[in-house]
Order: C-alpha cells, then sequence, then structure tokens
C-alpha cells in the first residue's frame, strides 16, 4: 500500500512539472492581449501614467500648506570677546575692558508653517497637469497601437517562416526524388549529364533556402517572444495557420468604416502639444503678477553653561512671528517680455504643426486603404499563380521523365513555382499587416 501511495505521488509530482514546462499556445489576439500586459514598453508607460498622476499631485501639494520644524544646538567652545569702554564700569577714558556676553550652550526648537496665498504660476502649474496626465494617457494609447503592429507583424512572421520550412522541405524531398532518378538514368547512359547538373543546382539552391528558413524560425520566434514580454527562449505556440488567418484579415468592408480625426492618437498628441504650450504662454504671463504668501512660526530657546536642555528645571524662553510677504514685479529690462513673446511663437508653431499632422493623417488614412486593397487583390492574384505555377511544373515532370522537356526547362518551371510559393506566403502576410496599419489610423481595433 505505502509502495503504491508513494508511486502515485512520484507520478502526480512528474506529470504536474511536465505539464507547467509545456510550451503555451496562443492565438493572434490572445498573443496580443498578453503583450498588452507584458511588453517592456506598455509596462513603462503604465508607470509614466501613475508617475503623471504623482506629478500632479506634487504640483497641487505646493500651493497647499507646508510644515517645517528645526531643532539647533550649538555648543561655543571658545565664547567671541566684546571690548567695552572700561569707563563704564569705572576705568579710565580711552581703556577697554574685555566682555563675554550670553551663557556657551544654547539651543532651540522651531515650528513653520507657510501657506501660499496667491501665485498665478501656481494655478497655471496646477491647470498644466491635467494636460500632461491627458498626454501620459494618449501616450500609453500610442505605446498599445505600436505593440499591437509589433506583435501582428512577428506572429506573422513566424507563420511565415513556419510554412516557408515546410514548403521548402517538400520541394527538397521532390527534387531529392528526382536527383536519384536522374543520376540512376545517368549511370544506365539513358539521360545526359547535364539533366544531373541542372538538378544538383536546384537541389542545392533550395536546400540552403530551407536551412536559412529553419535559422528565420527560430529568430523570429525569438522576436515574438521579446514583443510579447516572454524569454527569447521559451518553446511559445502558435495556434493561428497563416492561410486561415489571412483569410479572416480579407474584409473589404473595412475600406468604408467611419474615420474621426479625434480618434487618432497621433493626432491627440500633438493637440496634446498645443494644450502644453498654451499653457507656457500663461506661466509666461502669469509671471508679471505678484506673489503673496503667509508664515507663522513659533519657537522655543533655552541657554546654560553646561548640557543641562533634558533637565526638567531648565528655563526656556518662547518666541512667535506672524507675517507675509508680498512680491511686486516692477521692472525686468523687458526679459518678461522677450519669455512671453517666445511662448507665442512656440504656440503658433505648435498650431501649425497640428494642422500638418492633420493633413499627414489623411494621406496615411488613403495610402493605408490603397495598400490593404493591393494586398488584397495581390493575395487573389498571387494564389492564382500559384495554381497556374504548379500545374506547369507537374506538365514539366511529366515531359522531362517522358523526354520531351529538357532539365533546363524542368529546372525554369520548378524557380517559377517556388517563386509563386514565396509570394503567395508573403501576400498573406500583407494582408494581416495592411489591415493592422489600417485600423490603428482609424483608432478602430
Amino acid at each position: 500500500m505505502n509502495t503504491y501511495r508513494l508511486f502515485l505521488i512520484l507520478f502526480t509530482t512528474s506529470f504536474f512539472g511536465f505539464s507547467q514546462e509545456a510550451p503555451v499556445g496562443y492565438t493572434l489576439n490572445e498573443a496580443i492581449a498578453f503583450a498588452l500586459e507584458n511588453n517592456y514598453s506598455a509596462l513603462n508607460a503604465d508607470r509614466d501614467i501613475i508617475d503623471a498622476q504623482k506629478q500632479k499631485w506634487e504640483t497641487i501639494a505646493s500651493g497647499l500648506p507646508q510644515i517645517s520644524a528645526d531643532l539647533n544646538y550649538q555648543n561655543q567652545l571658545k565664547q567671541p570677546v566684546s571690548l567695552i569702554p572700561a569707563e563704564f564700569f569705572g576705568g579710565q577714558p580711552g581703556e577697554f575692558q574685555a566682555i563675554v556676553f550670553g551663557q556657551p550652550q544654547q539651543a532651540s526648537a522651531t515650528a513653520t508653517v507657510r501657506q501660499q496665498i496667491f501665485d498665478g504660476s501656481y494655478i497655471v502649474g496646477v491647470q498644466a497637469t491635467k494636460a500632461f496626465l491627458s498626454y501620459s494617457r494618449n501616450n500609453k494609447e500610442k505605446t498599445q497601437q505600436d505593440v499591437r503592429k509589433a506583435v501582428v507583424e512577428a506572429y506573422g512572421n513566424v507563420l511565415l517562416a513556419k510554412e516557408s520550412v515546410t514548403i521548402l522541405q517538400k520541394n527538397l524531398d521532390a527534387l531529392q526524388s528526382n536527383l536519384y532518378e536522374t543520376q540512376k538514368l545517368y549511370e544506365n547512359g539513358l539521360a545526359e549529364e547535364e539533366n544531373v547538373e541542372q538538378l544538383q543546382i536546384t537541389f542545392s539552391t533550395v536546400e540552403s533556402q530551407l536551412k536559412n528558413a529553419q535559422r528565420l524560425q527560430n529568430i523570429t520566434l525569438q522576436m515574438l517572444n521579446l514583443v510579447m514580454g516572454l524569454p527569447i527562449e521559451d518553446e511559445t505556440q502558435l495556434k493561428e495557420d497563416l492561410n486561415d488567418l489571412a483569410q479572416a484579415y480579407v474584409d473589404p468592408a473595412a475600406l468604408n468604416t467611419p474615420f474621426s480625426m479625434e480618434n487618432n492618437v497621433d493626432y491627440k498628441l500633438v493637440n496634446n502639444l498645443n494644450e502644453q504650450r498654451y499653457f507656457e504662454l500663461k506661466l509666461a504671463k502669469s509671471r508679471a503678477l505678484p506673489t503673496l504668501n503667509a508664515f507663522a512660526n513659533y519657537g522655543t530657546a533655552a541657554f546654560s553653561n553646561s548640557f543641562t536642555f533634558l533637565d526638567g528645571d531648565q528655563q526656556w524662553y518662547d518666541s512667535s512671528i506672524l507675517g507675509f510677504d508680498l512680491s511686486i514685479p516692477i521692472f525686468s529690462s523687458l526679459k518678461r517680455s522677450a519669455s512671453t513673446q517666445r511662448a507665442k511663437i512656440a504656440l503658433e508653431k505648435a498650431k501649425t504643426q497640428l494642422t500638418e499632422t492633420q493633413e499627414r493623417i489623411r494621406l496615411q488614412l488613403e495610402k493605408a486603404k490603397s495598400d490593404y486593397l493591393l494586398a488584397i487583390e495581390q493575395y487573389a492574384t498571387t494564389q492564382q499563380n500559384l495554381n497556374l505555377a504548379e500545374r506547369i511544373e507537374q506538365k514539366n515532370q511529366i515531359k522531362y521523365k517522358e523526354g520531351i522537356a529538357s532539365s533546363f526547362e524542368l529546372r525554369q518551371a520548378q524557380t517559377q513555382l517556388y517563386t509563386a510559393q514565396q509570394e503567395y506566403l508573403q501576400s498573406m502576410v500583407d494582408v494581416i499587416n495592411t489591415k493592422t496599419e489600417l485600423e490603428v489610423i482609424a483608432n478602430n481595433q
């Protein structure tokens, strides 16, 4: 019974240990969702928002009551000496008497409360923190869009490399069979040496392409892991098929999706820049206004010939001050005027940049639509070309075996087929990437 229980425990431990180390699979949407939570740039964008919130409170708190306390202790090892006319003590005129004032040790404690009553720059600063927080949120949105595009591209590249390996391996196996048959025919005097050489050239080329595709498969997977925020050595599994994914992204209706400039994140960011320049202008103008602050403090001090400040019978002397300070800017030799003019110029430049951004976004939208439409058309065209290339290659295979076609003609048909295969795979990736770009510009995800 004990042996059975021990075996069961070991089996369960081994099973769950294996399960935890098993590669995790992701669909494209699952990979995007995971990356938005774990991508390194996305994590820092979240931290930027928290930092902006803290900065907002830091600015607000600077105008709220500030309390500080000071403790001071002094021990005059050599007390300063003052000279007093000796005649004050009955001495001769013209002579001086050395006098030491006070006791050598003293301690004091002071608490001060300061309150800002009016400061134009503080009011503008509080208003500007809202714009900065809005910028941080829009910057996070921009980061999320960049992460989404990067995941889609990396995910598609992994699928492309995977399909390329499969196709190239299939091509290589077929070539190897052809090369073997042709080699035997040549050895028996039924084929020319050139036929063998032509097939050897094609075989070596495809073999080299296969090795490169296998290396790319590992590299593209590592790139996907990096974008998702995973260790690059993880053996991440992809649940999607390239062809099915491409077909899902073929949606001509997306070309007619309503577009709103206010939804575009680049427009939002440039609009944030205009708000920032506006508040900078207000800040420059506020420097011509007076500032008013109030303060009050309470302190106590004690004096002694030795350190007796902790004794209960030590005498302490209290003091307190209440006051206001008013600062009025009068003349700055036109420094404030120059600062205000520079702020106006910066605001005008920001307005021009906003107009330029609007036009550029419209152009990007039209280009994205054109690229997406072209990708859909290319996808259909390359699929037709692939079917034709496969039929041509098969016909040339038959003709070659029957001695009607030359090895050179067969090699041309094979090369044409391999090119059509790669163009077809690339067209599927282009459909996915161009639709993603269109969605990003329109901010329709």
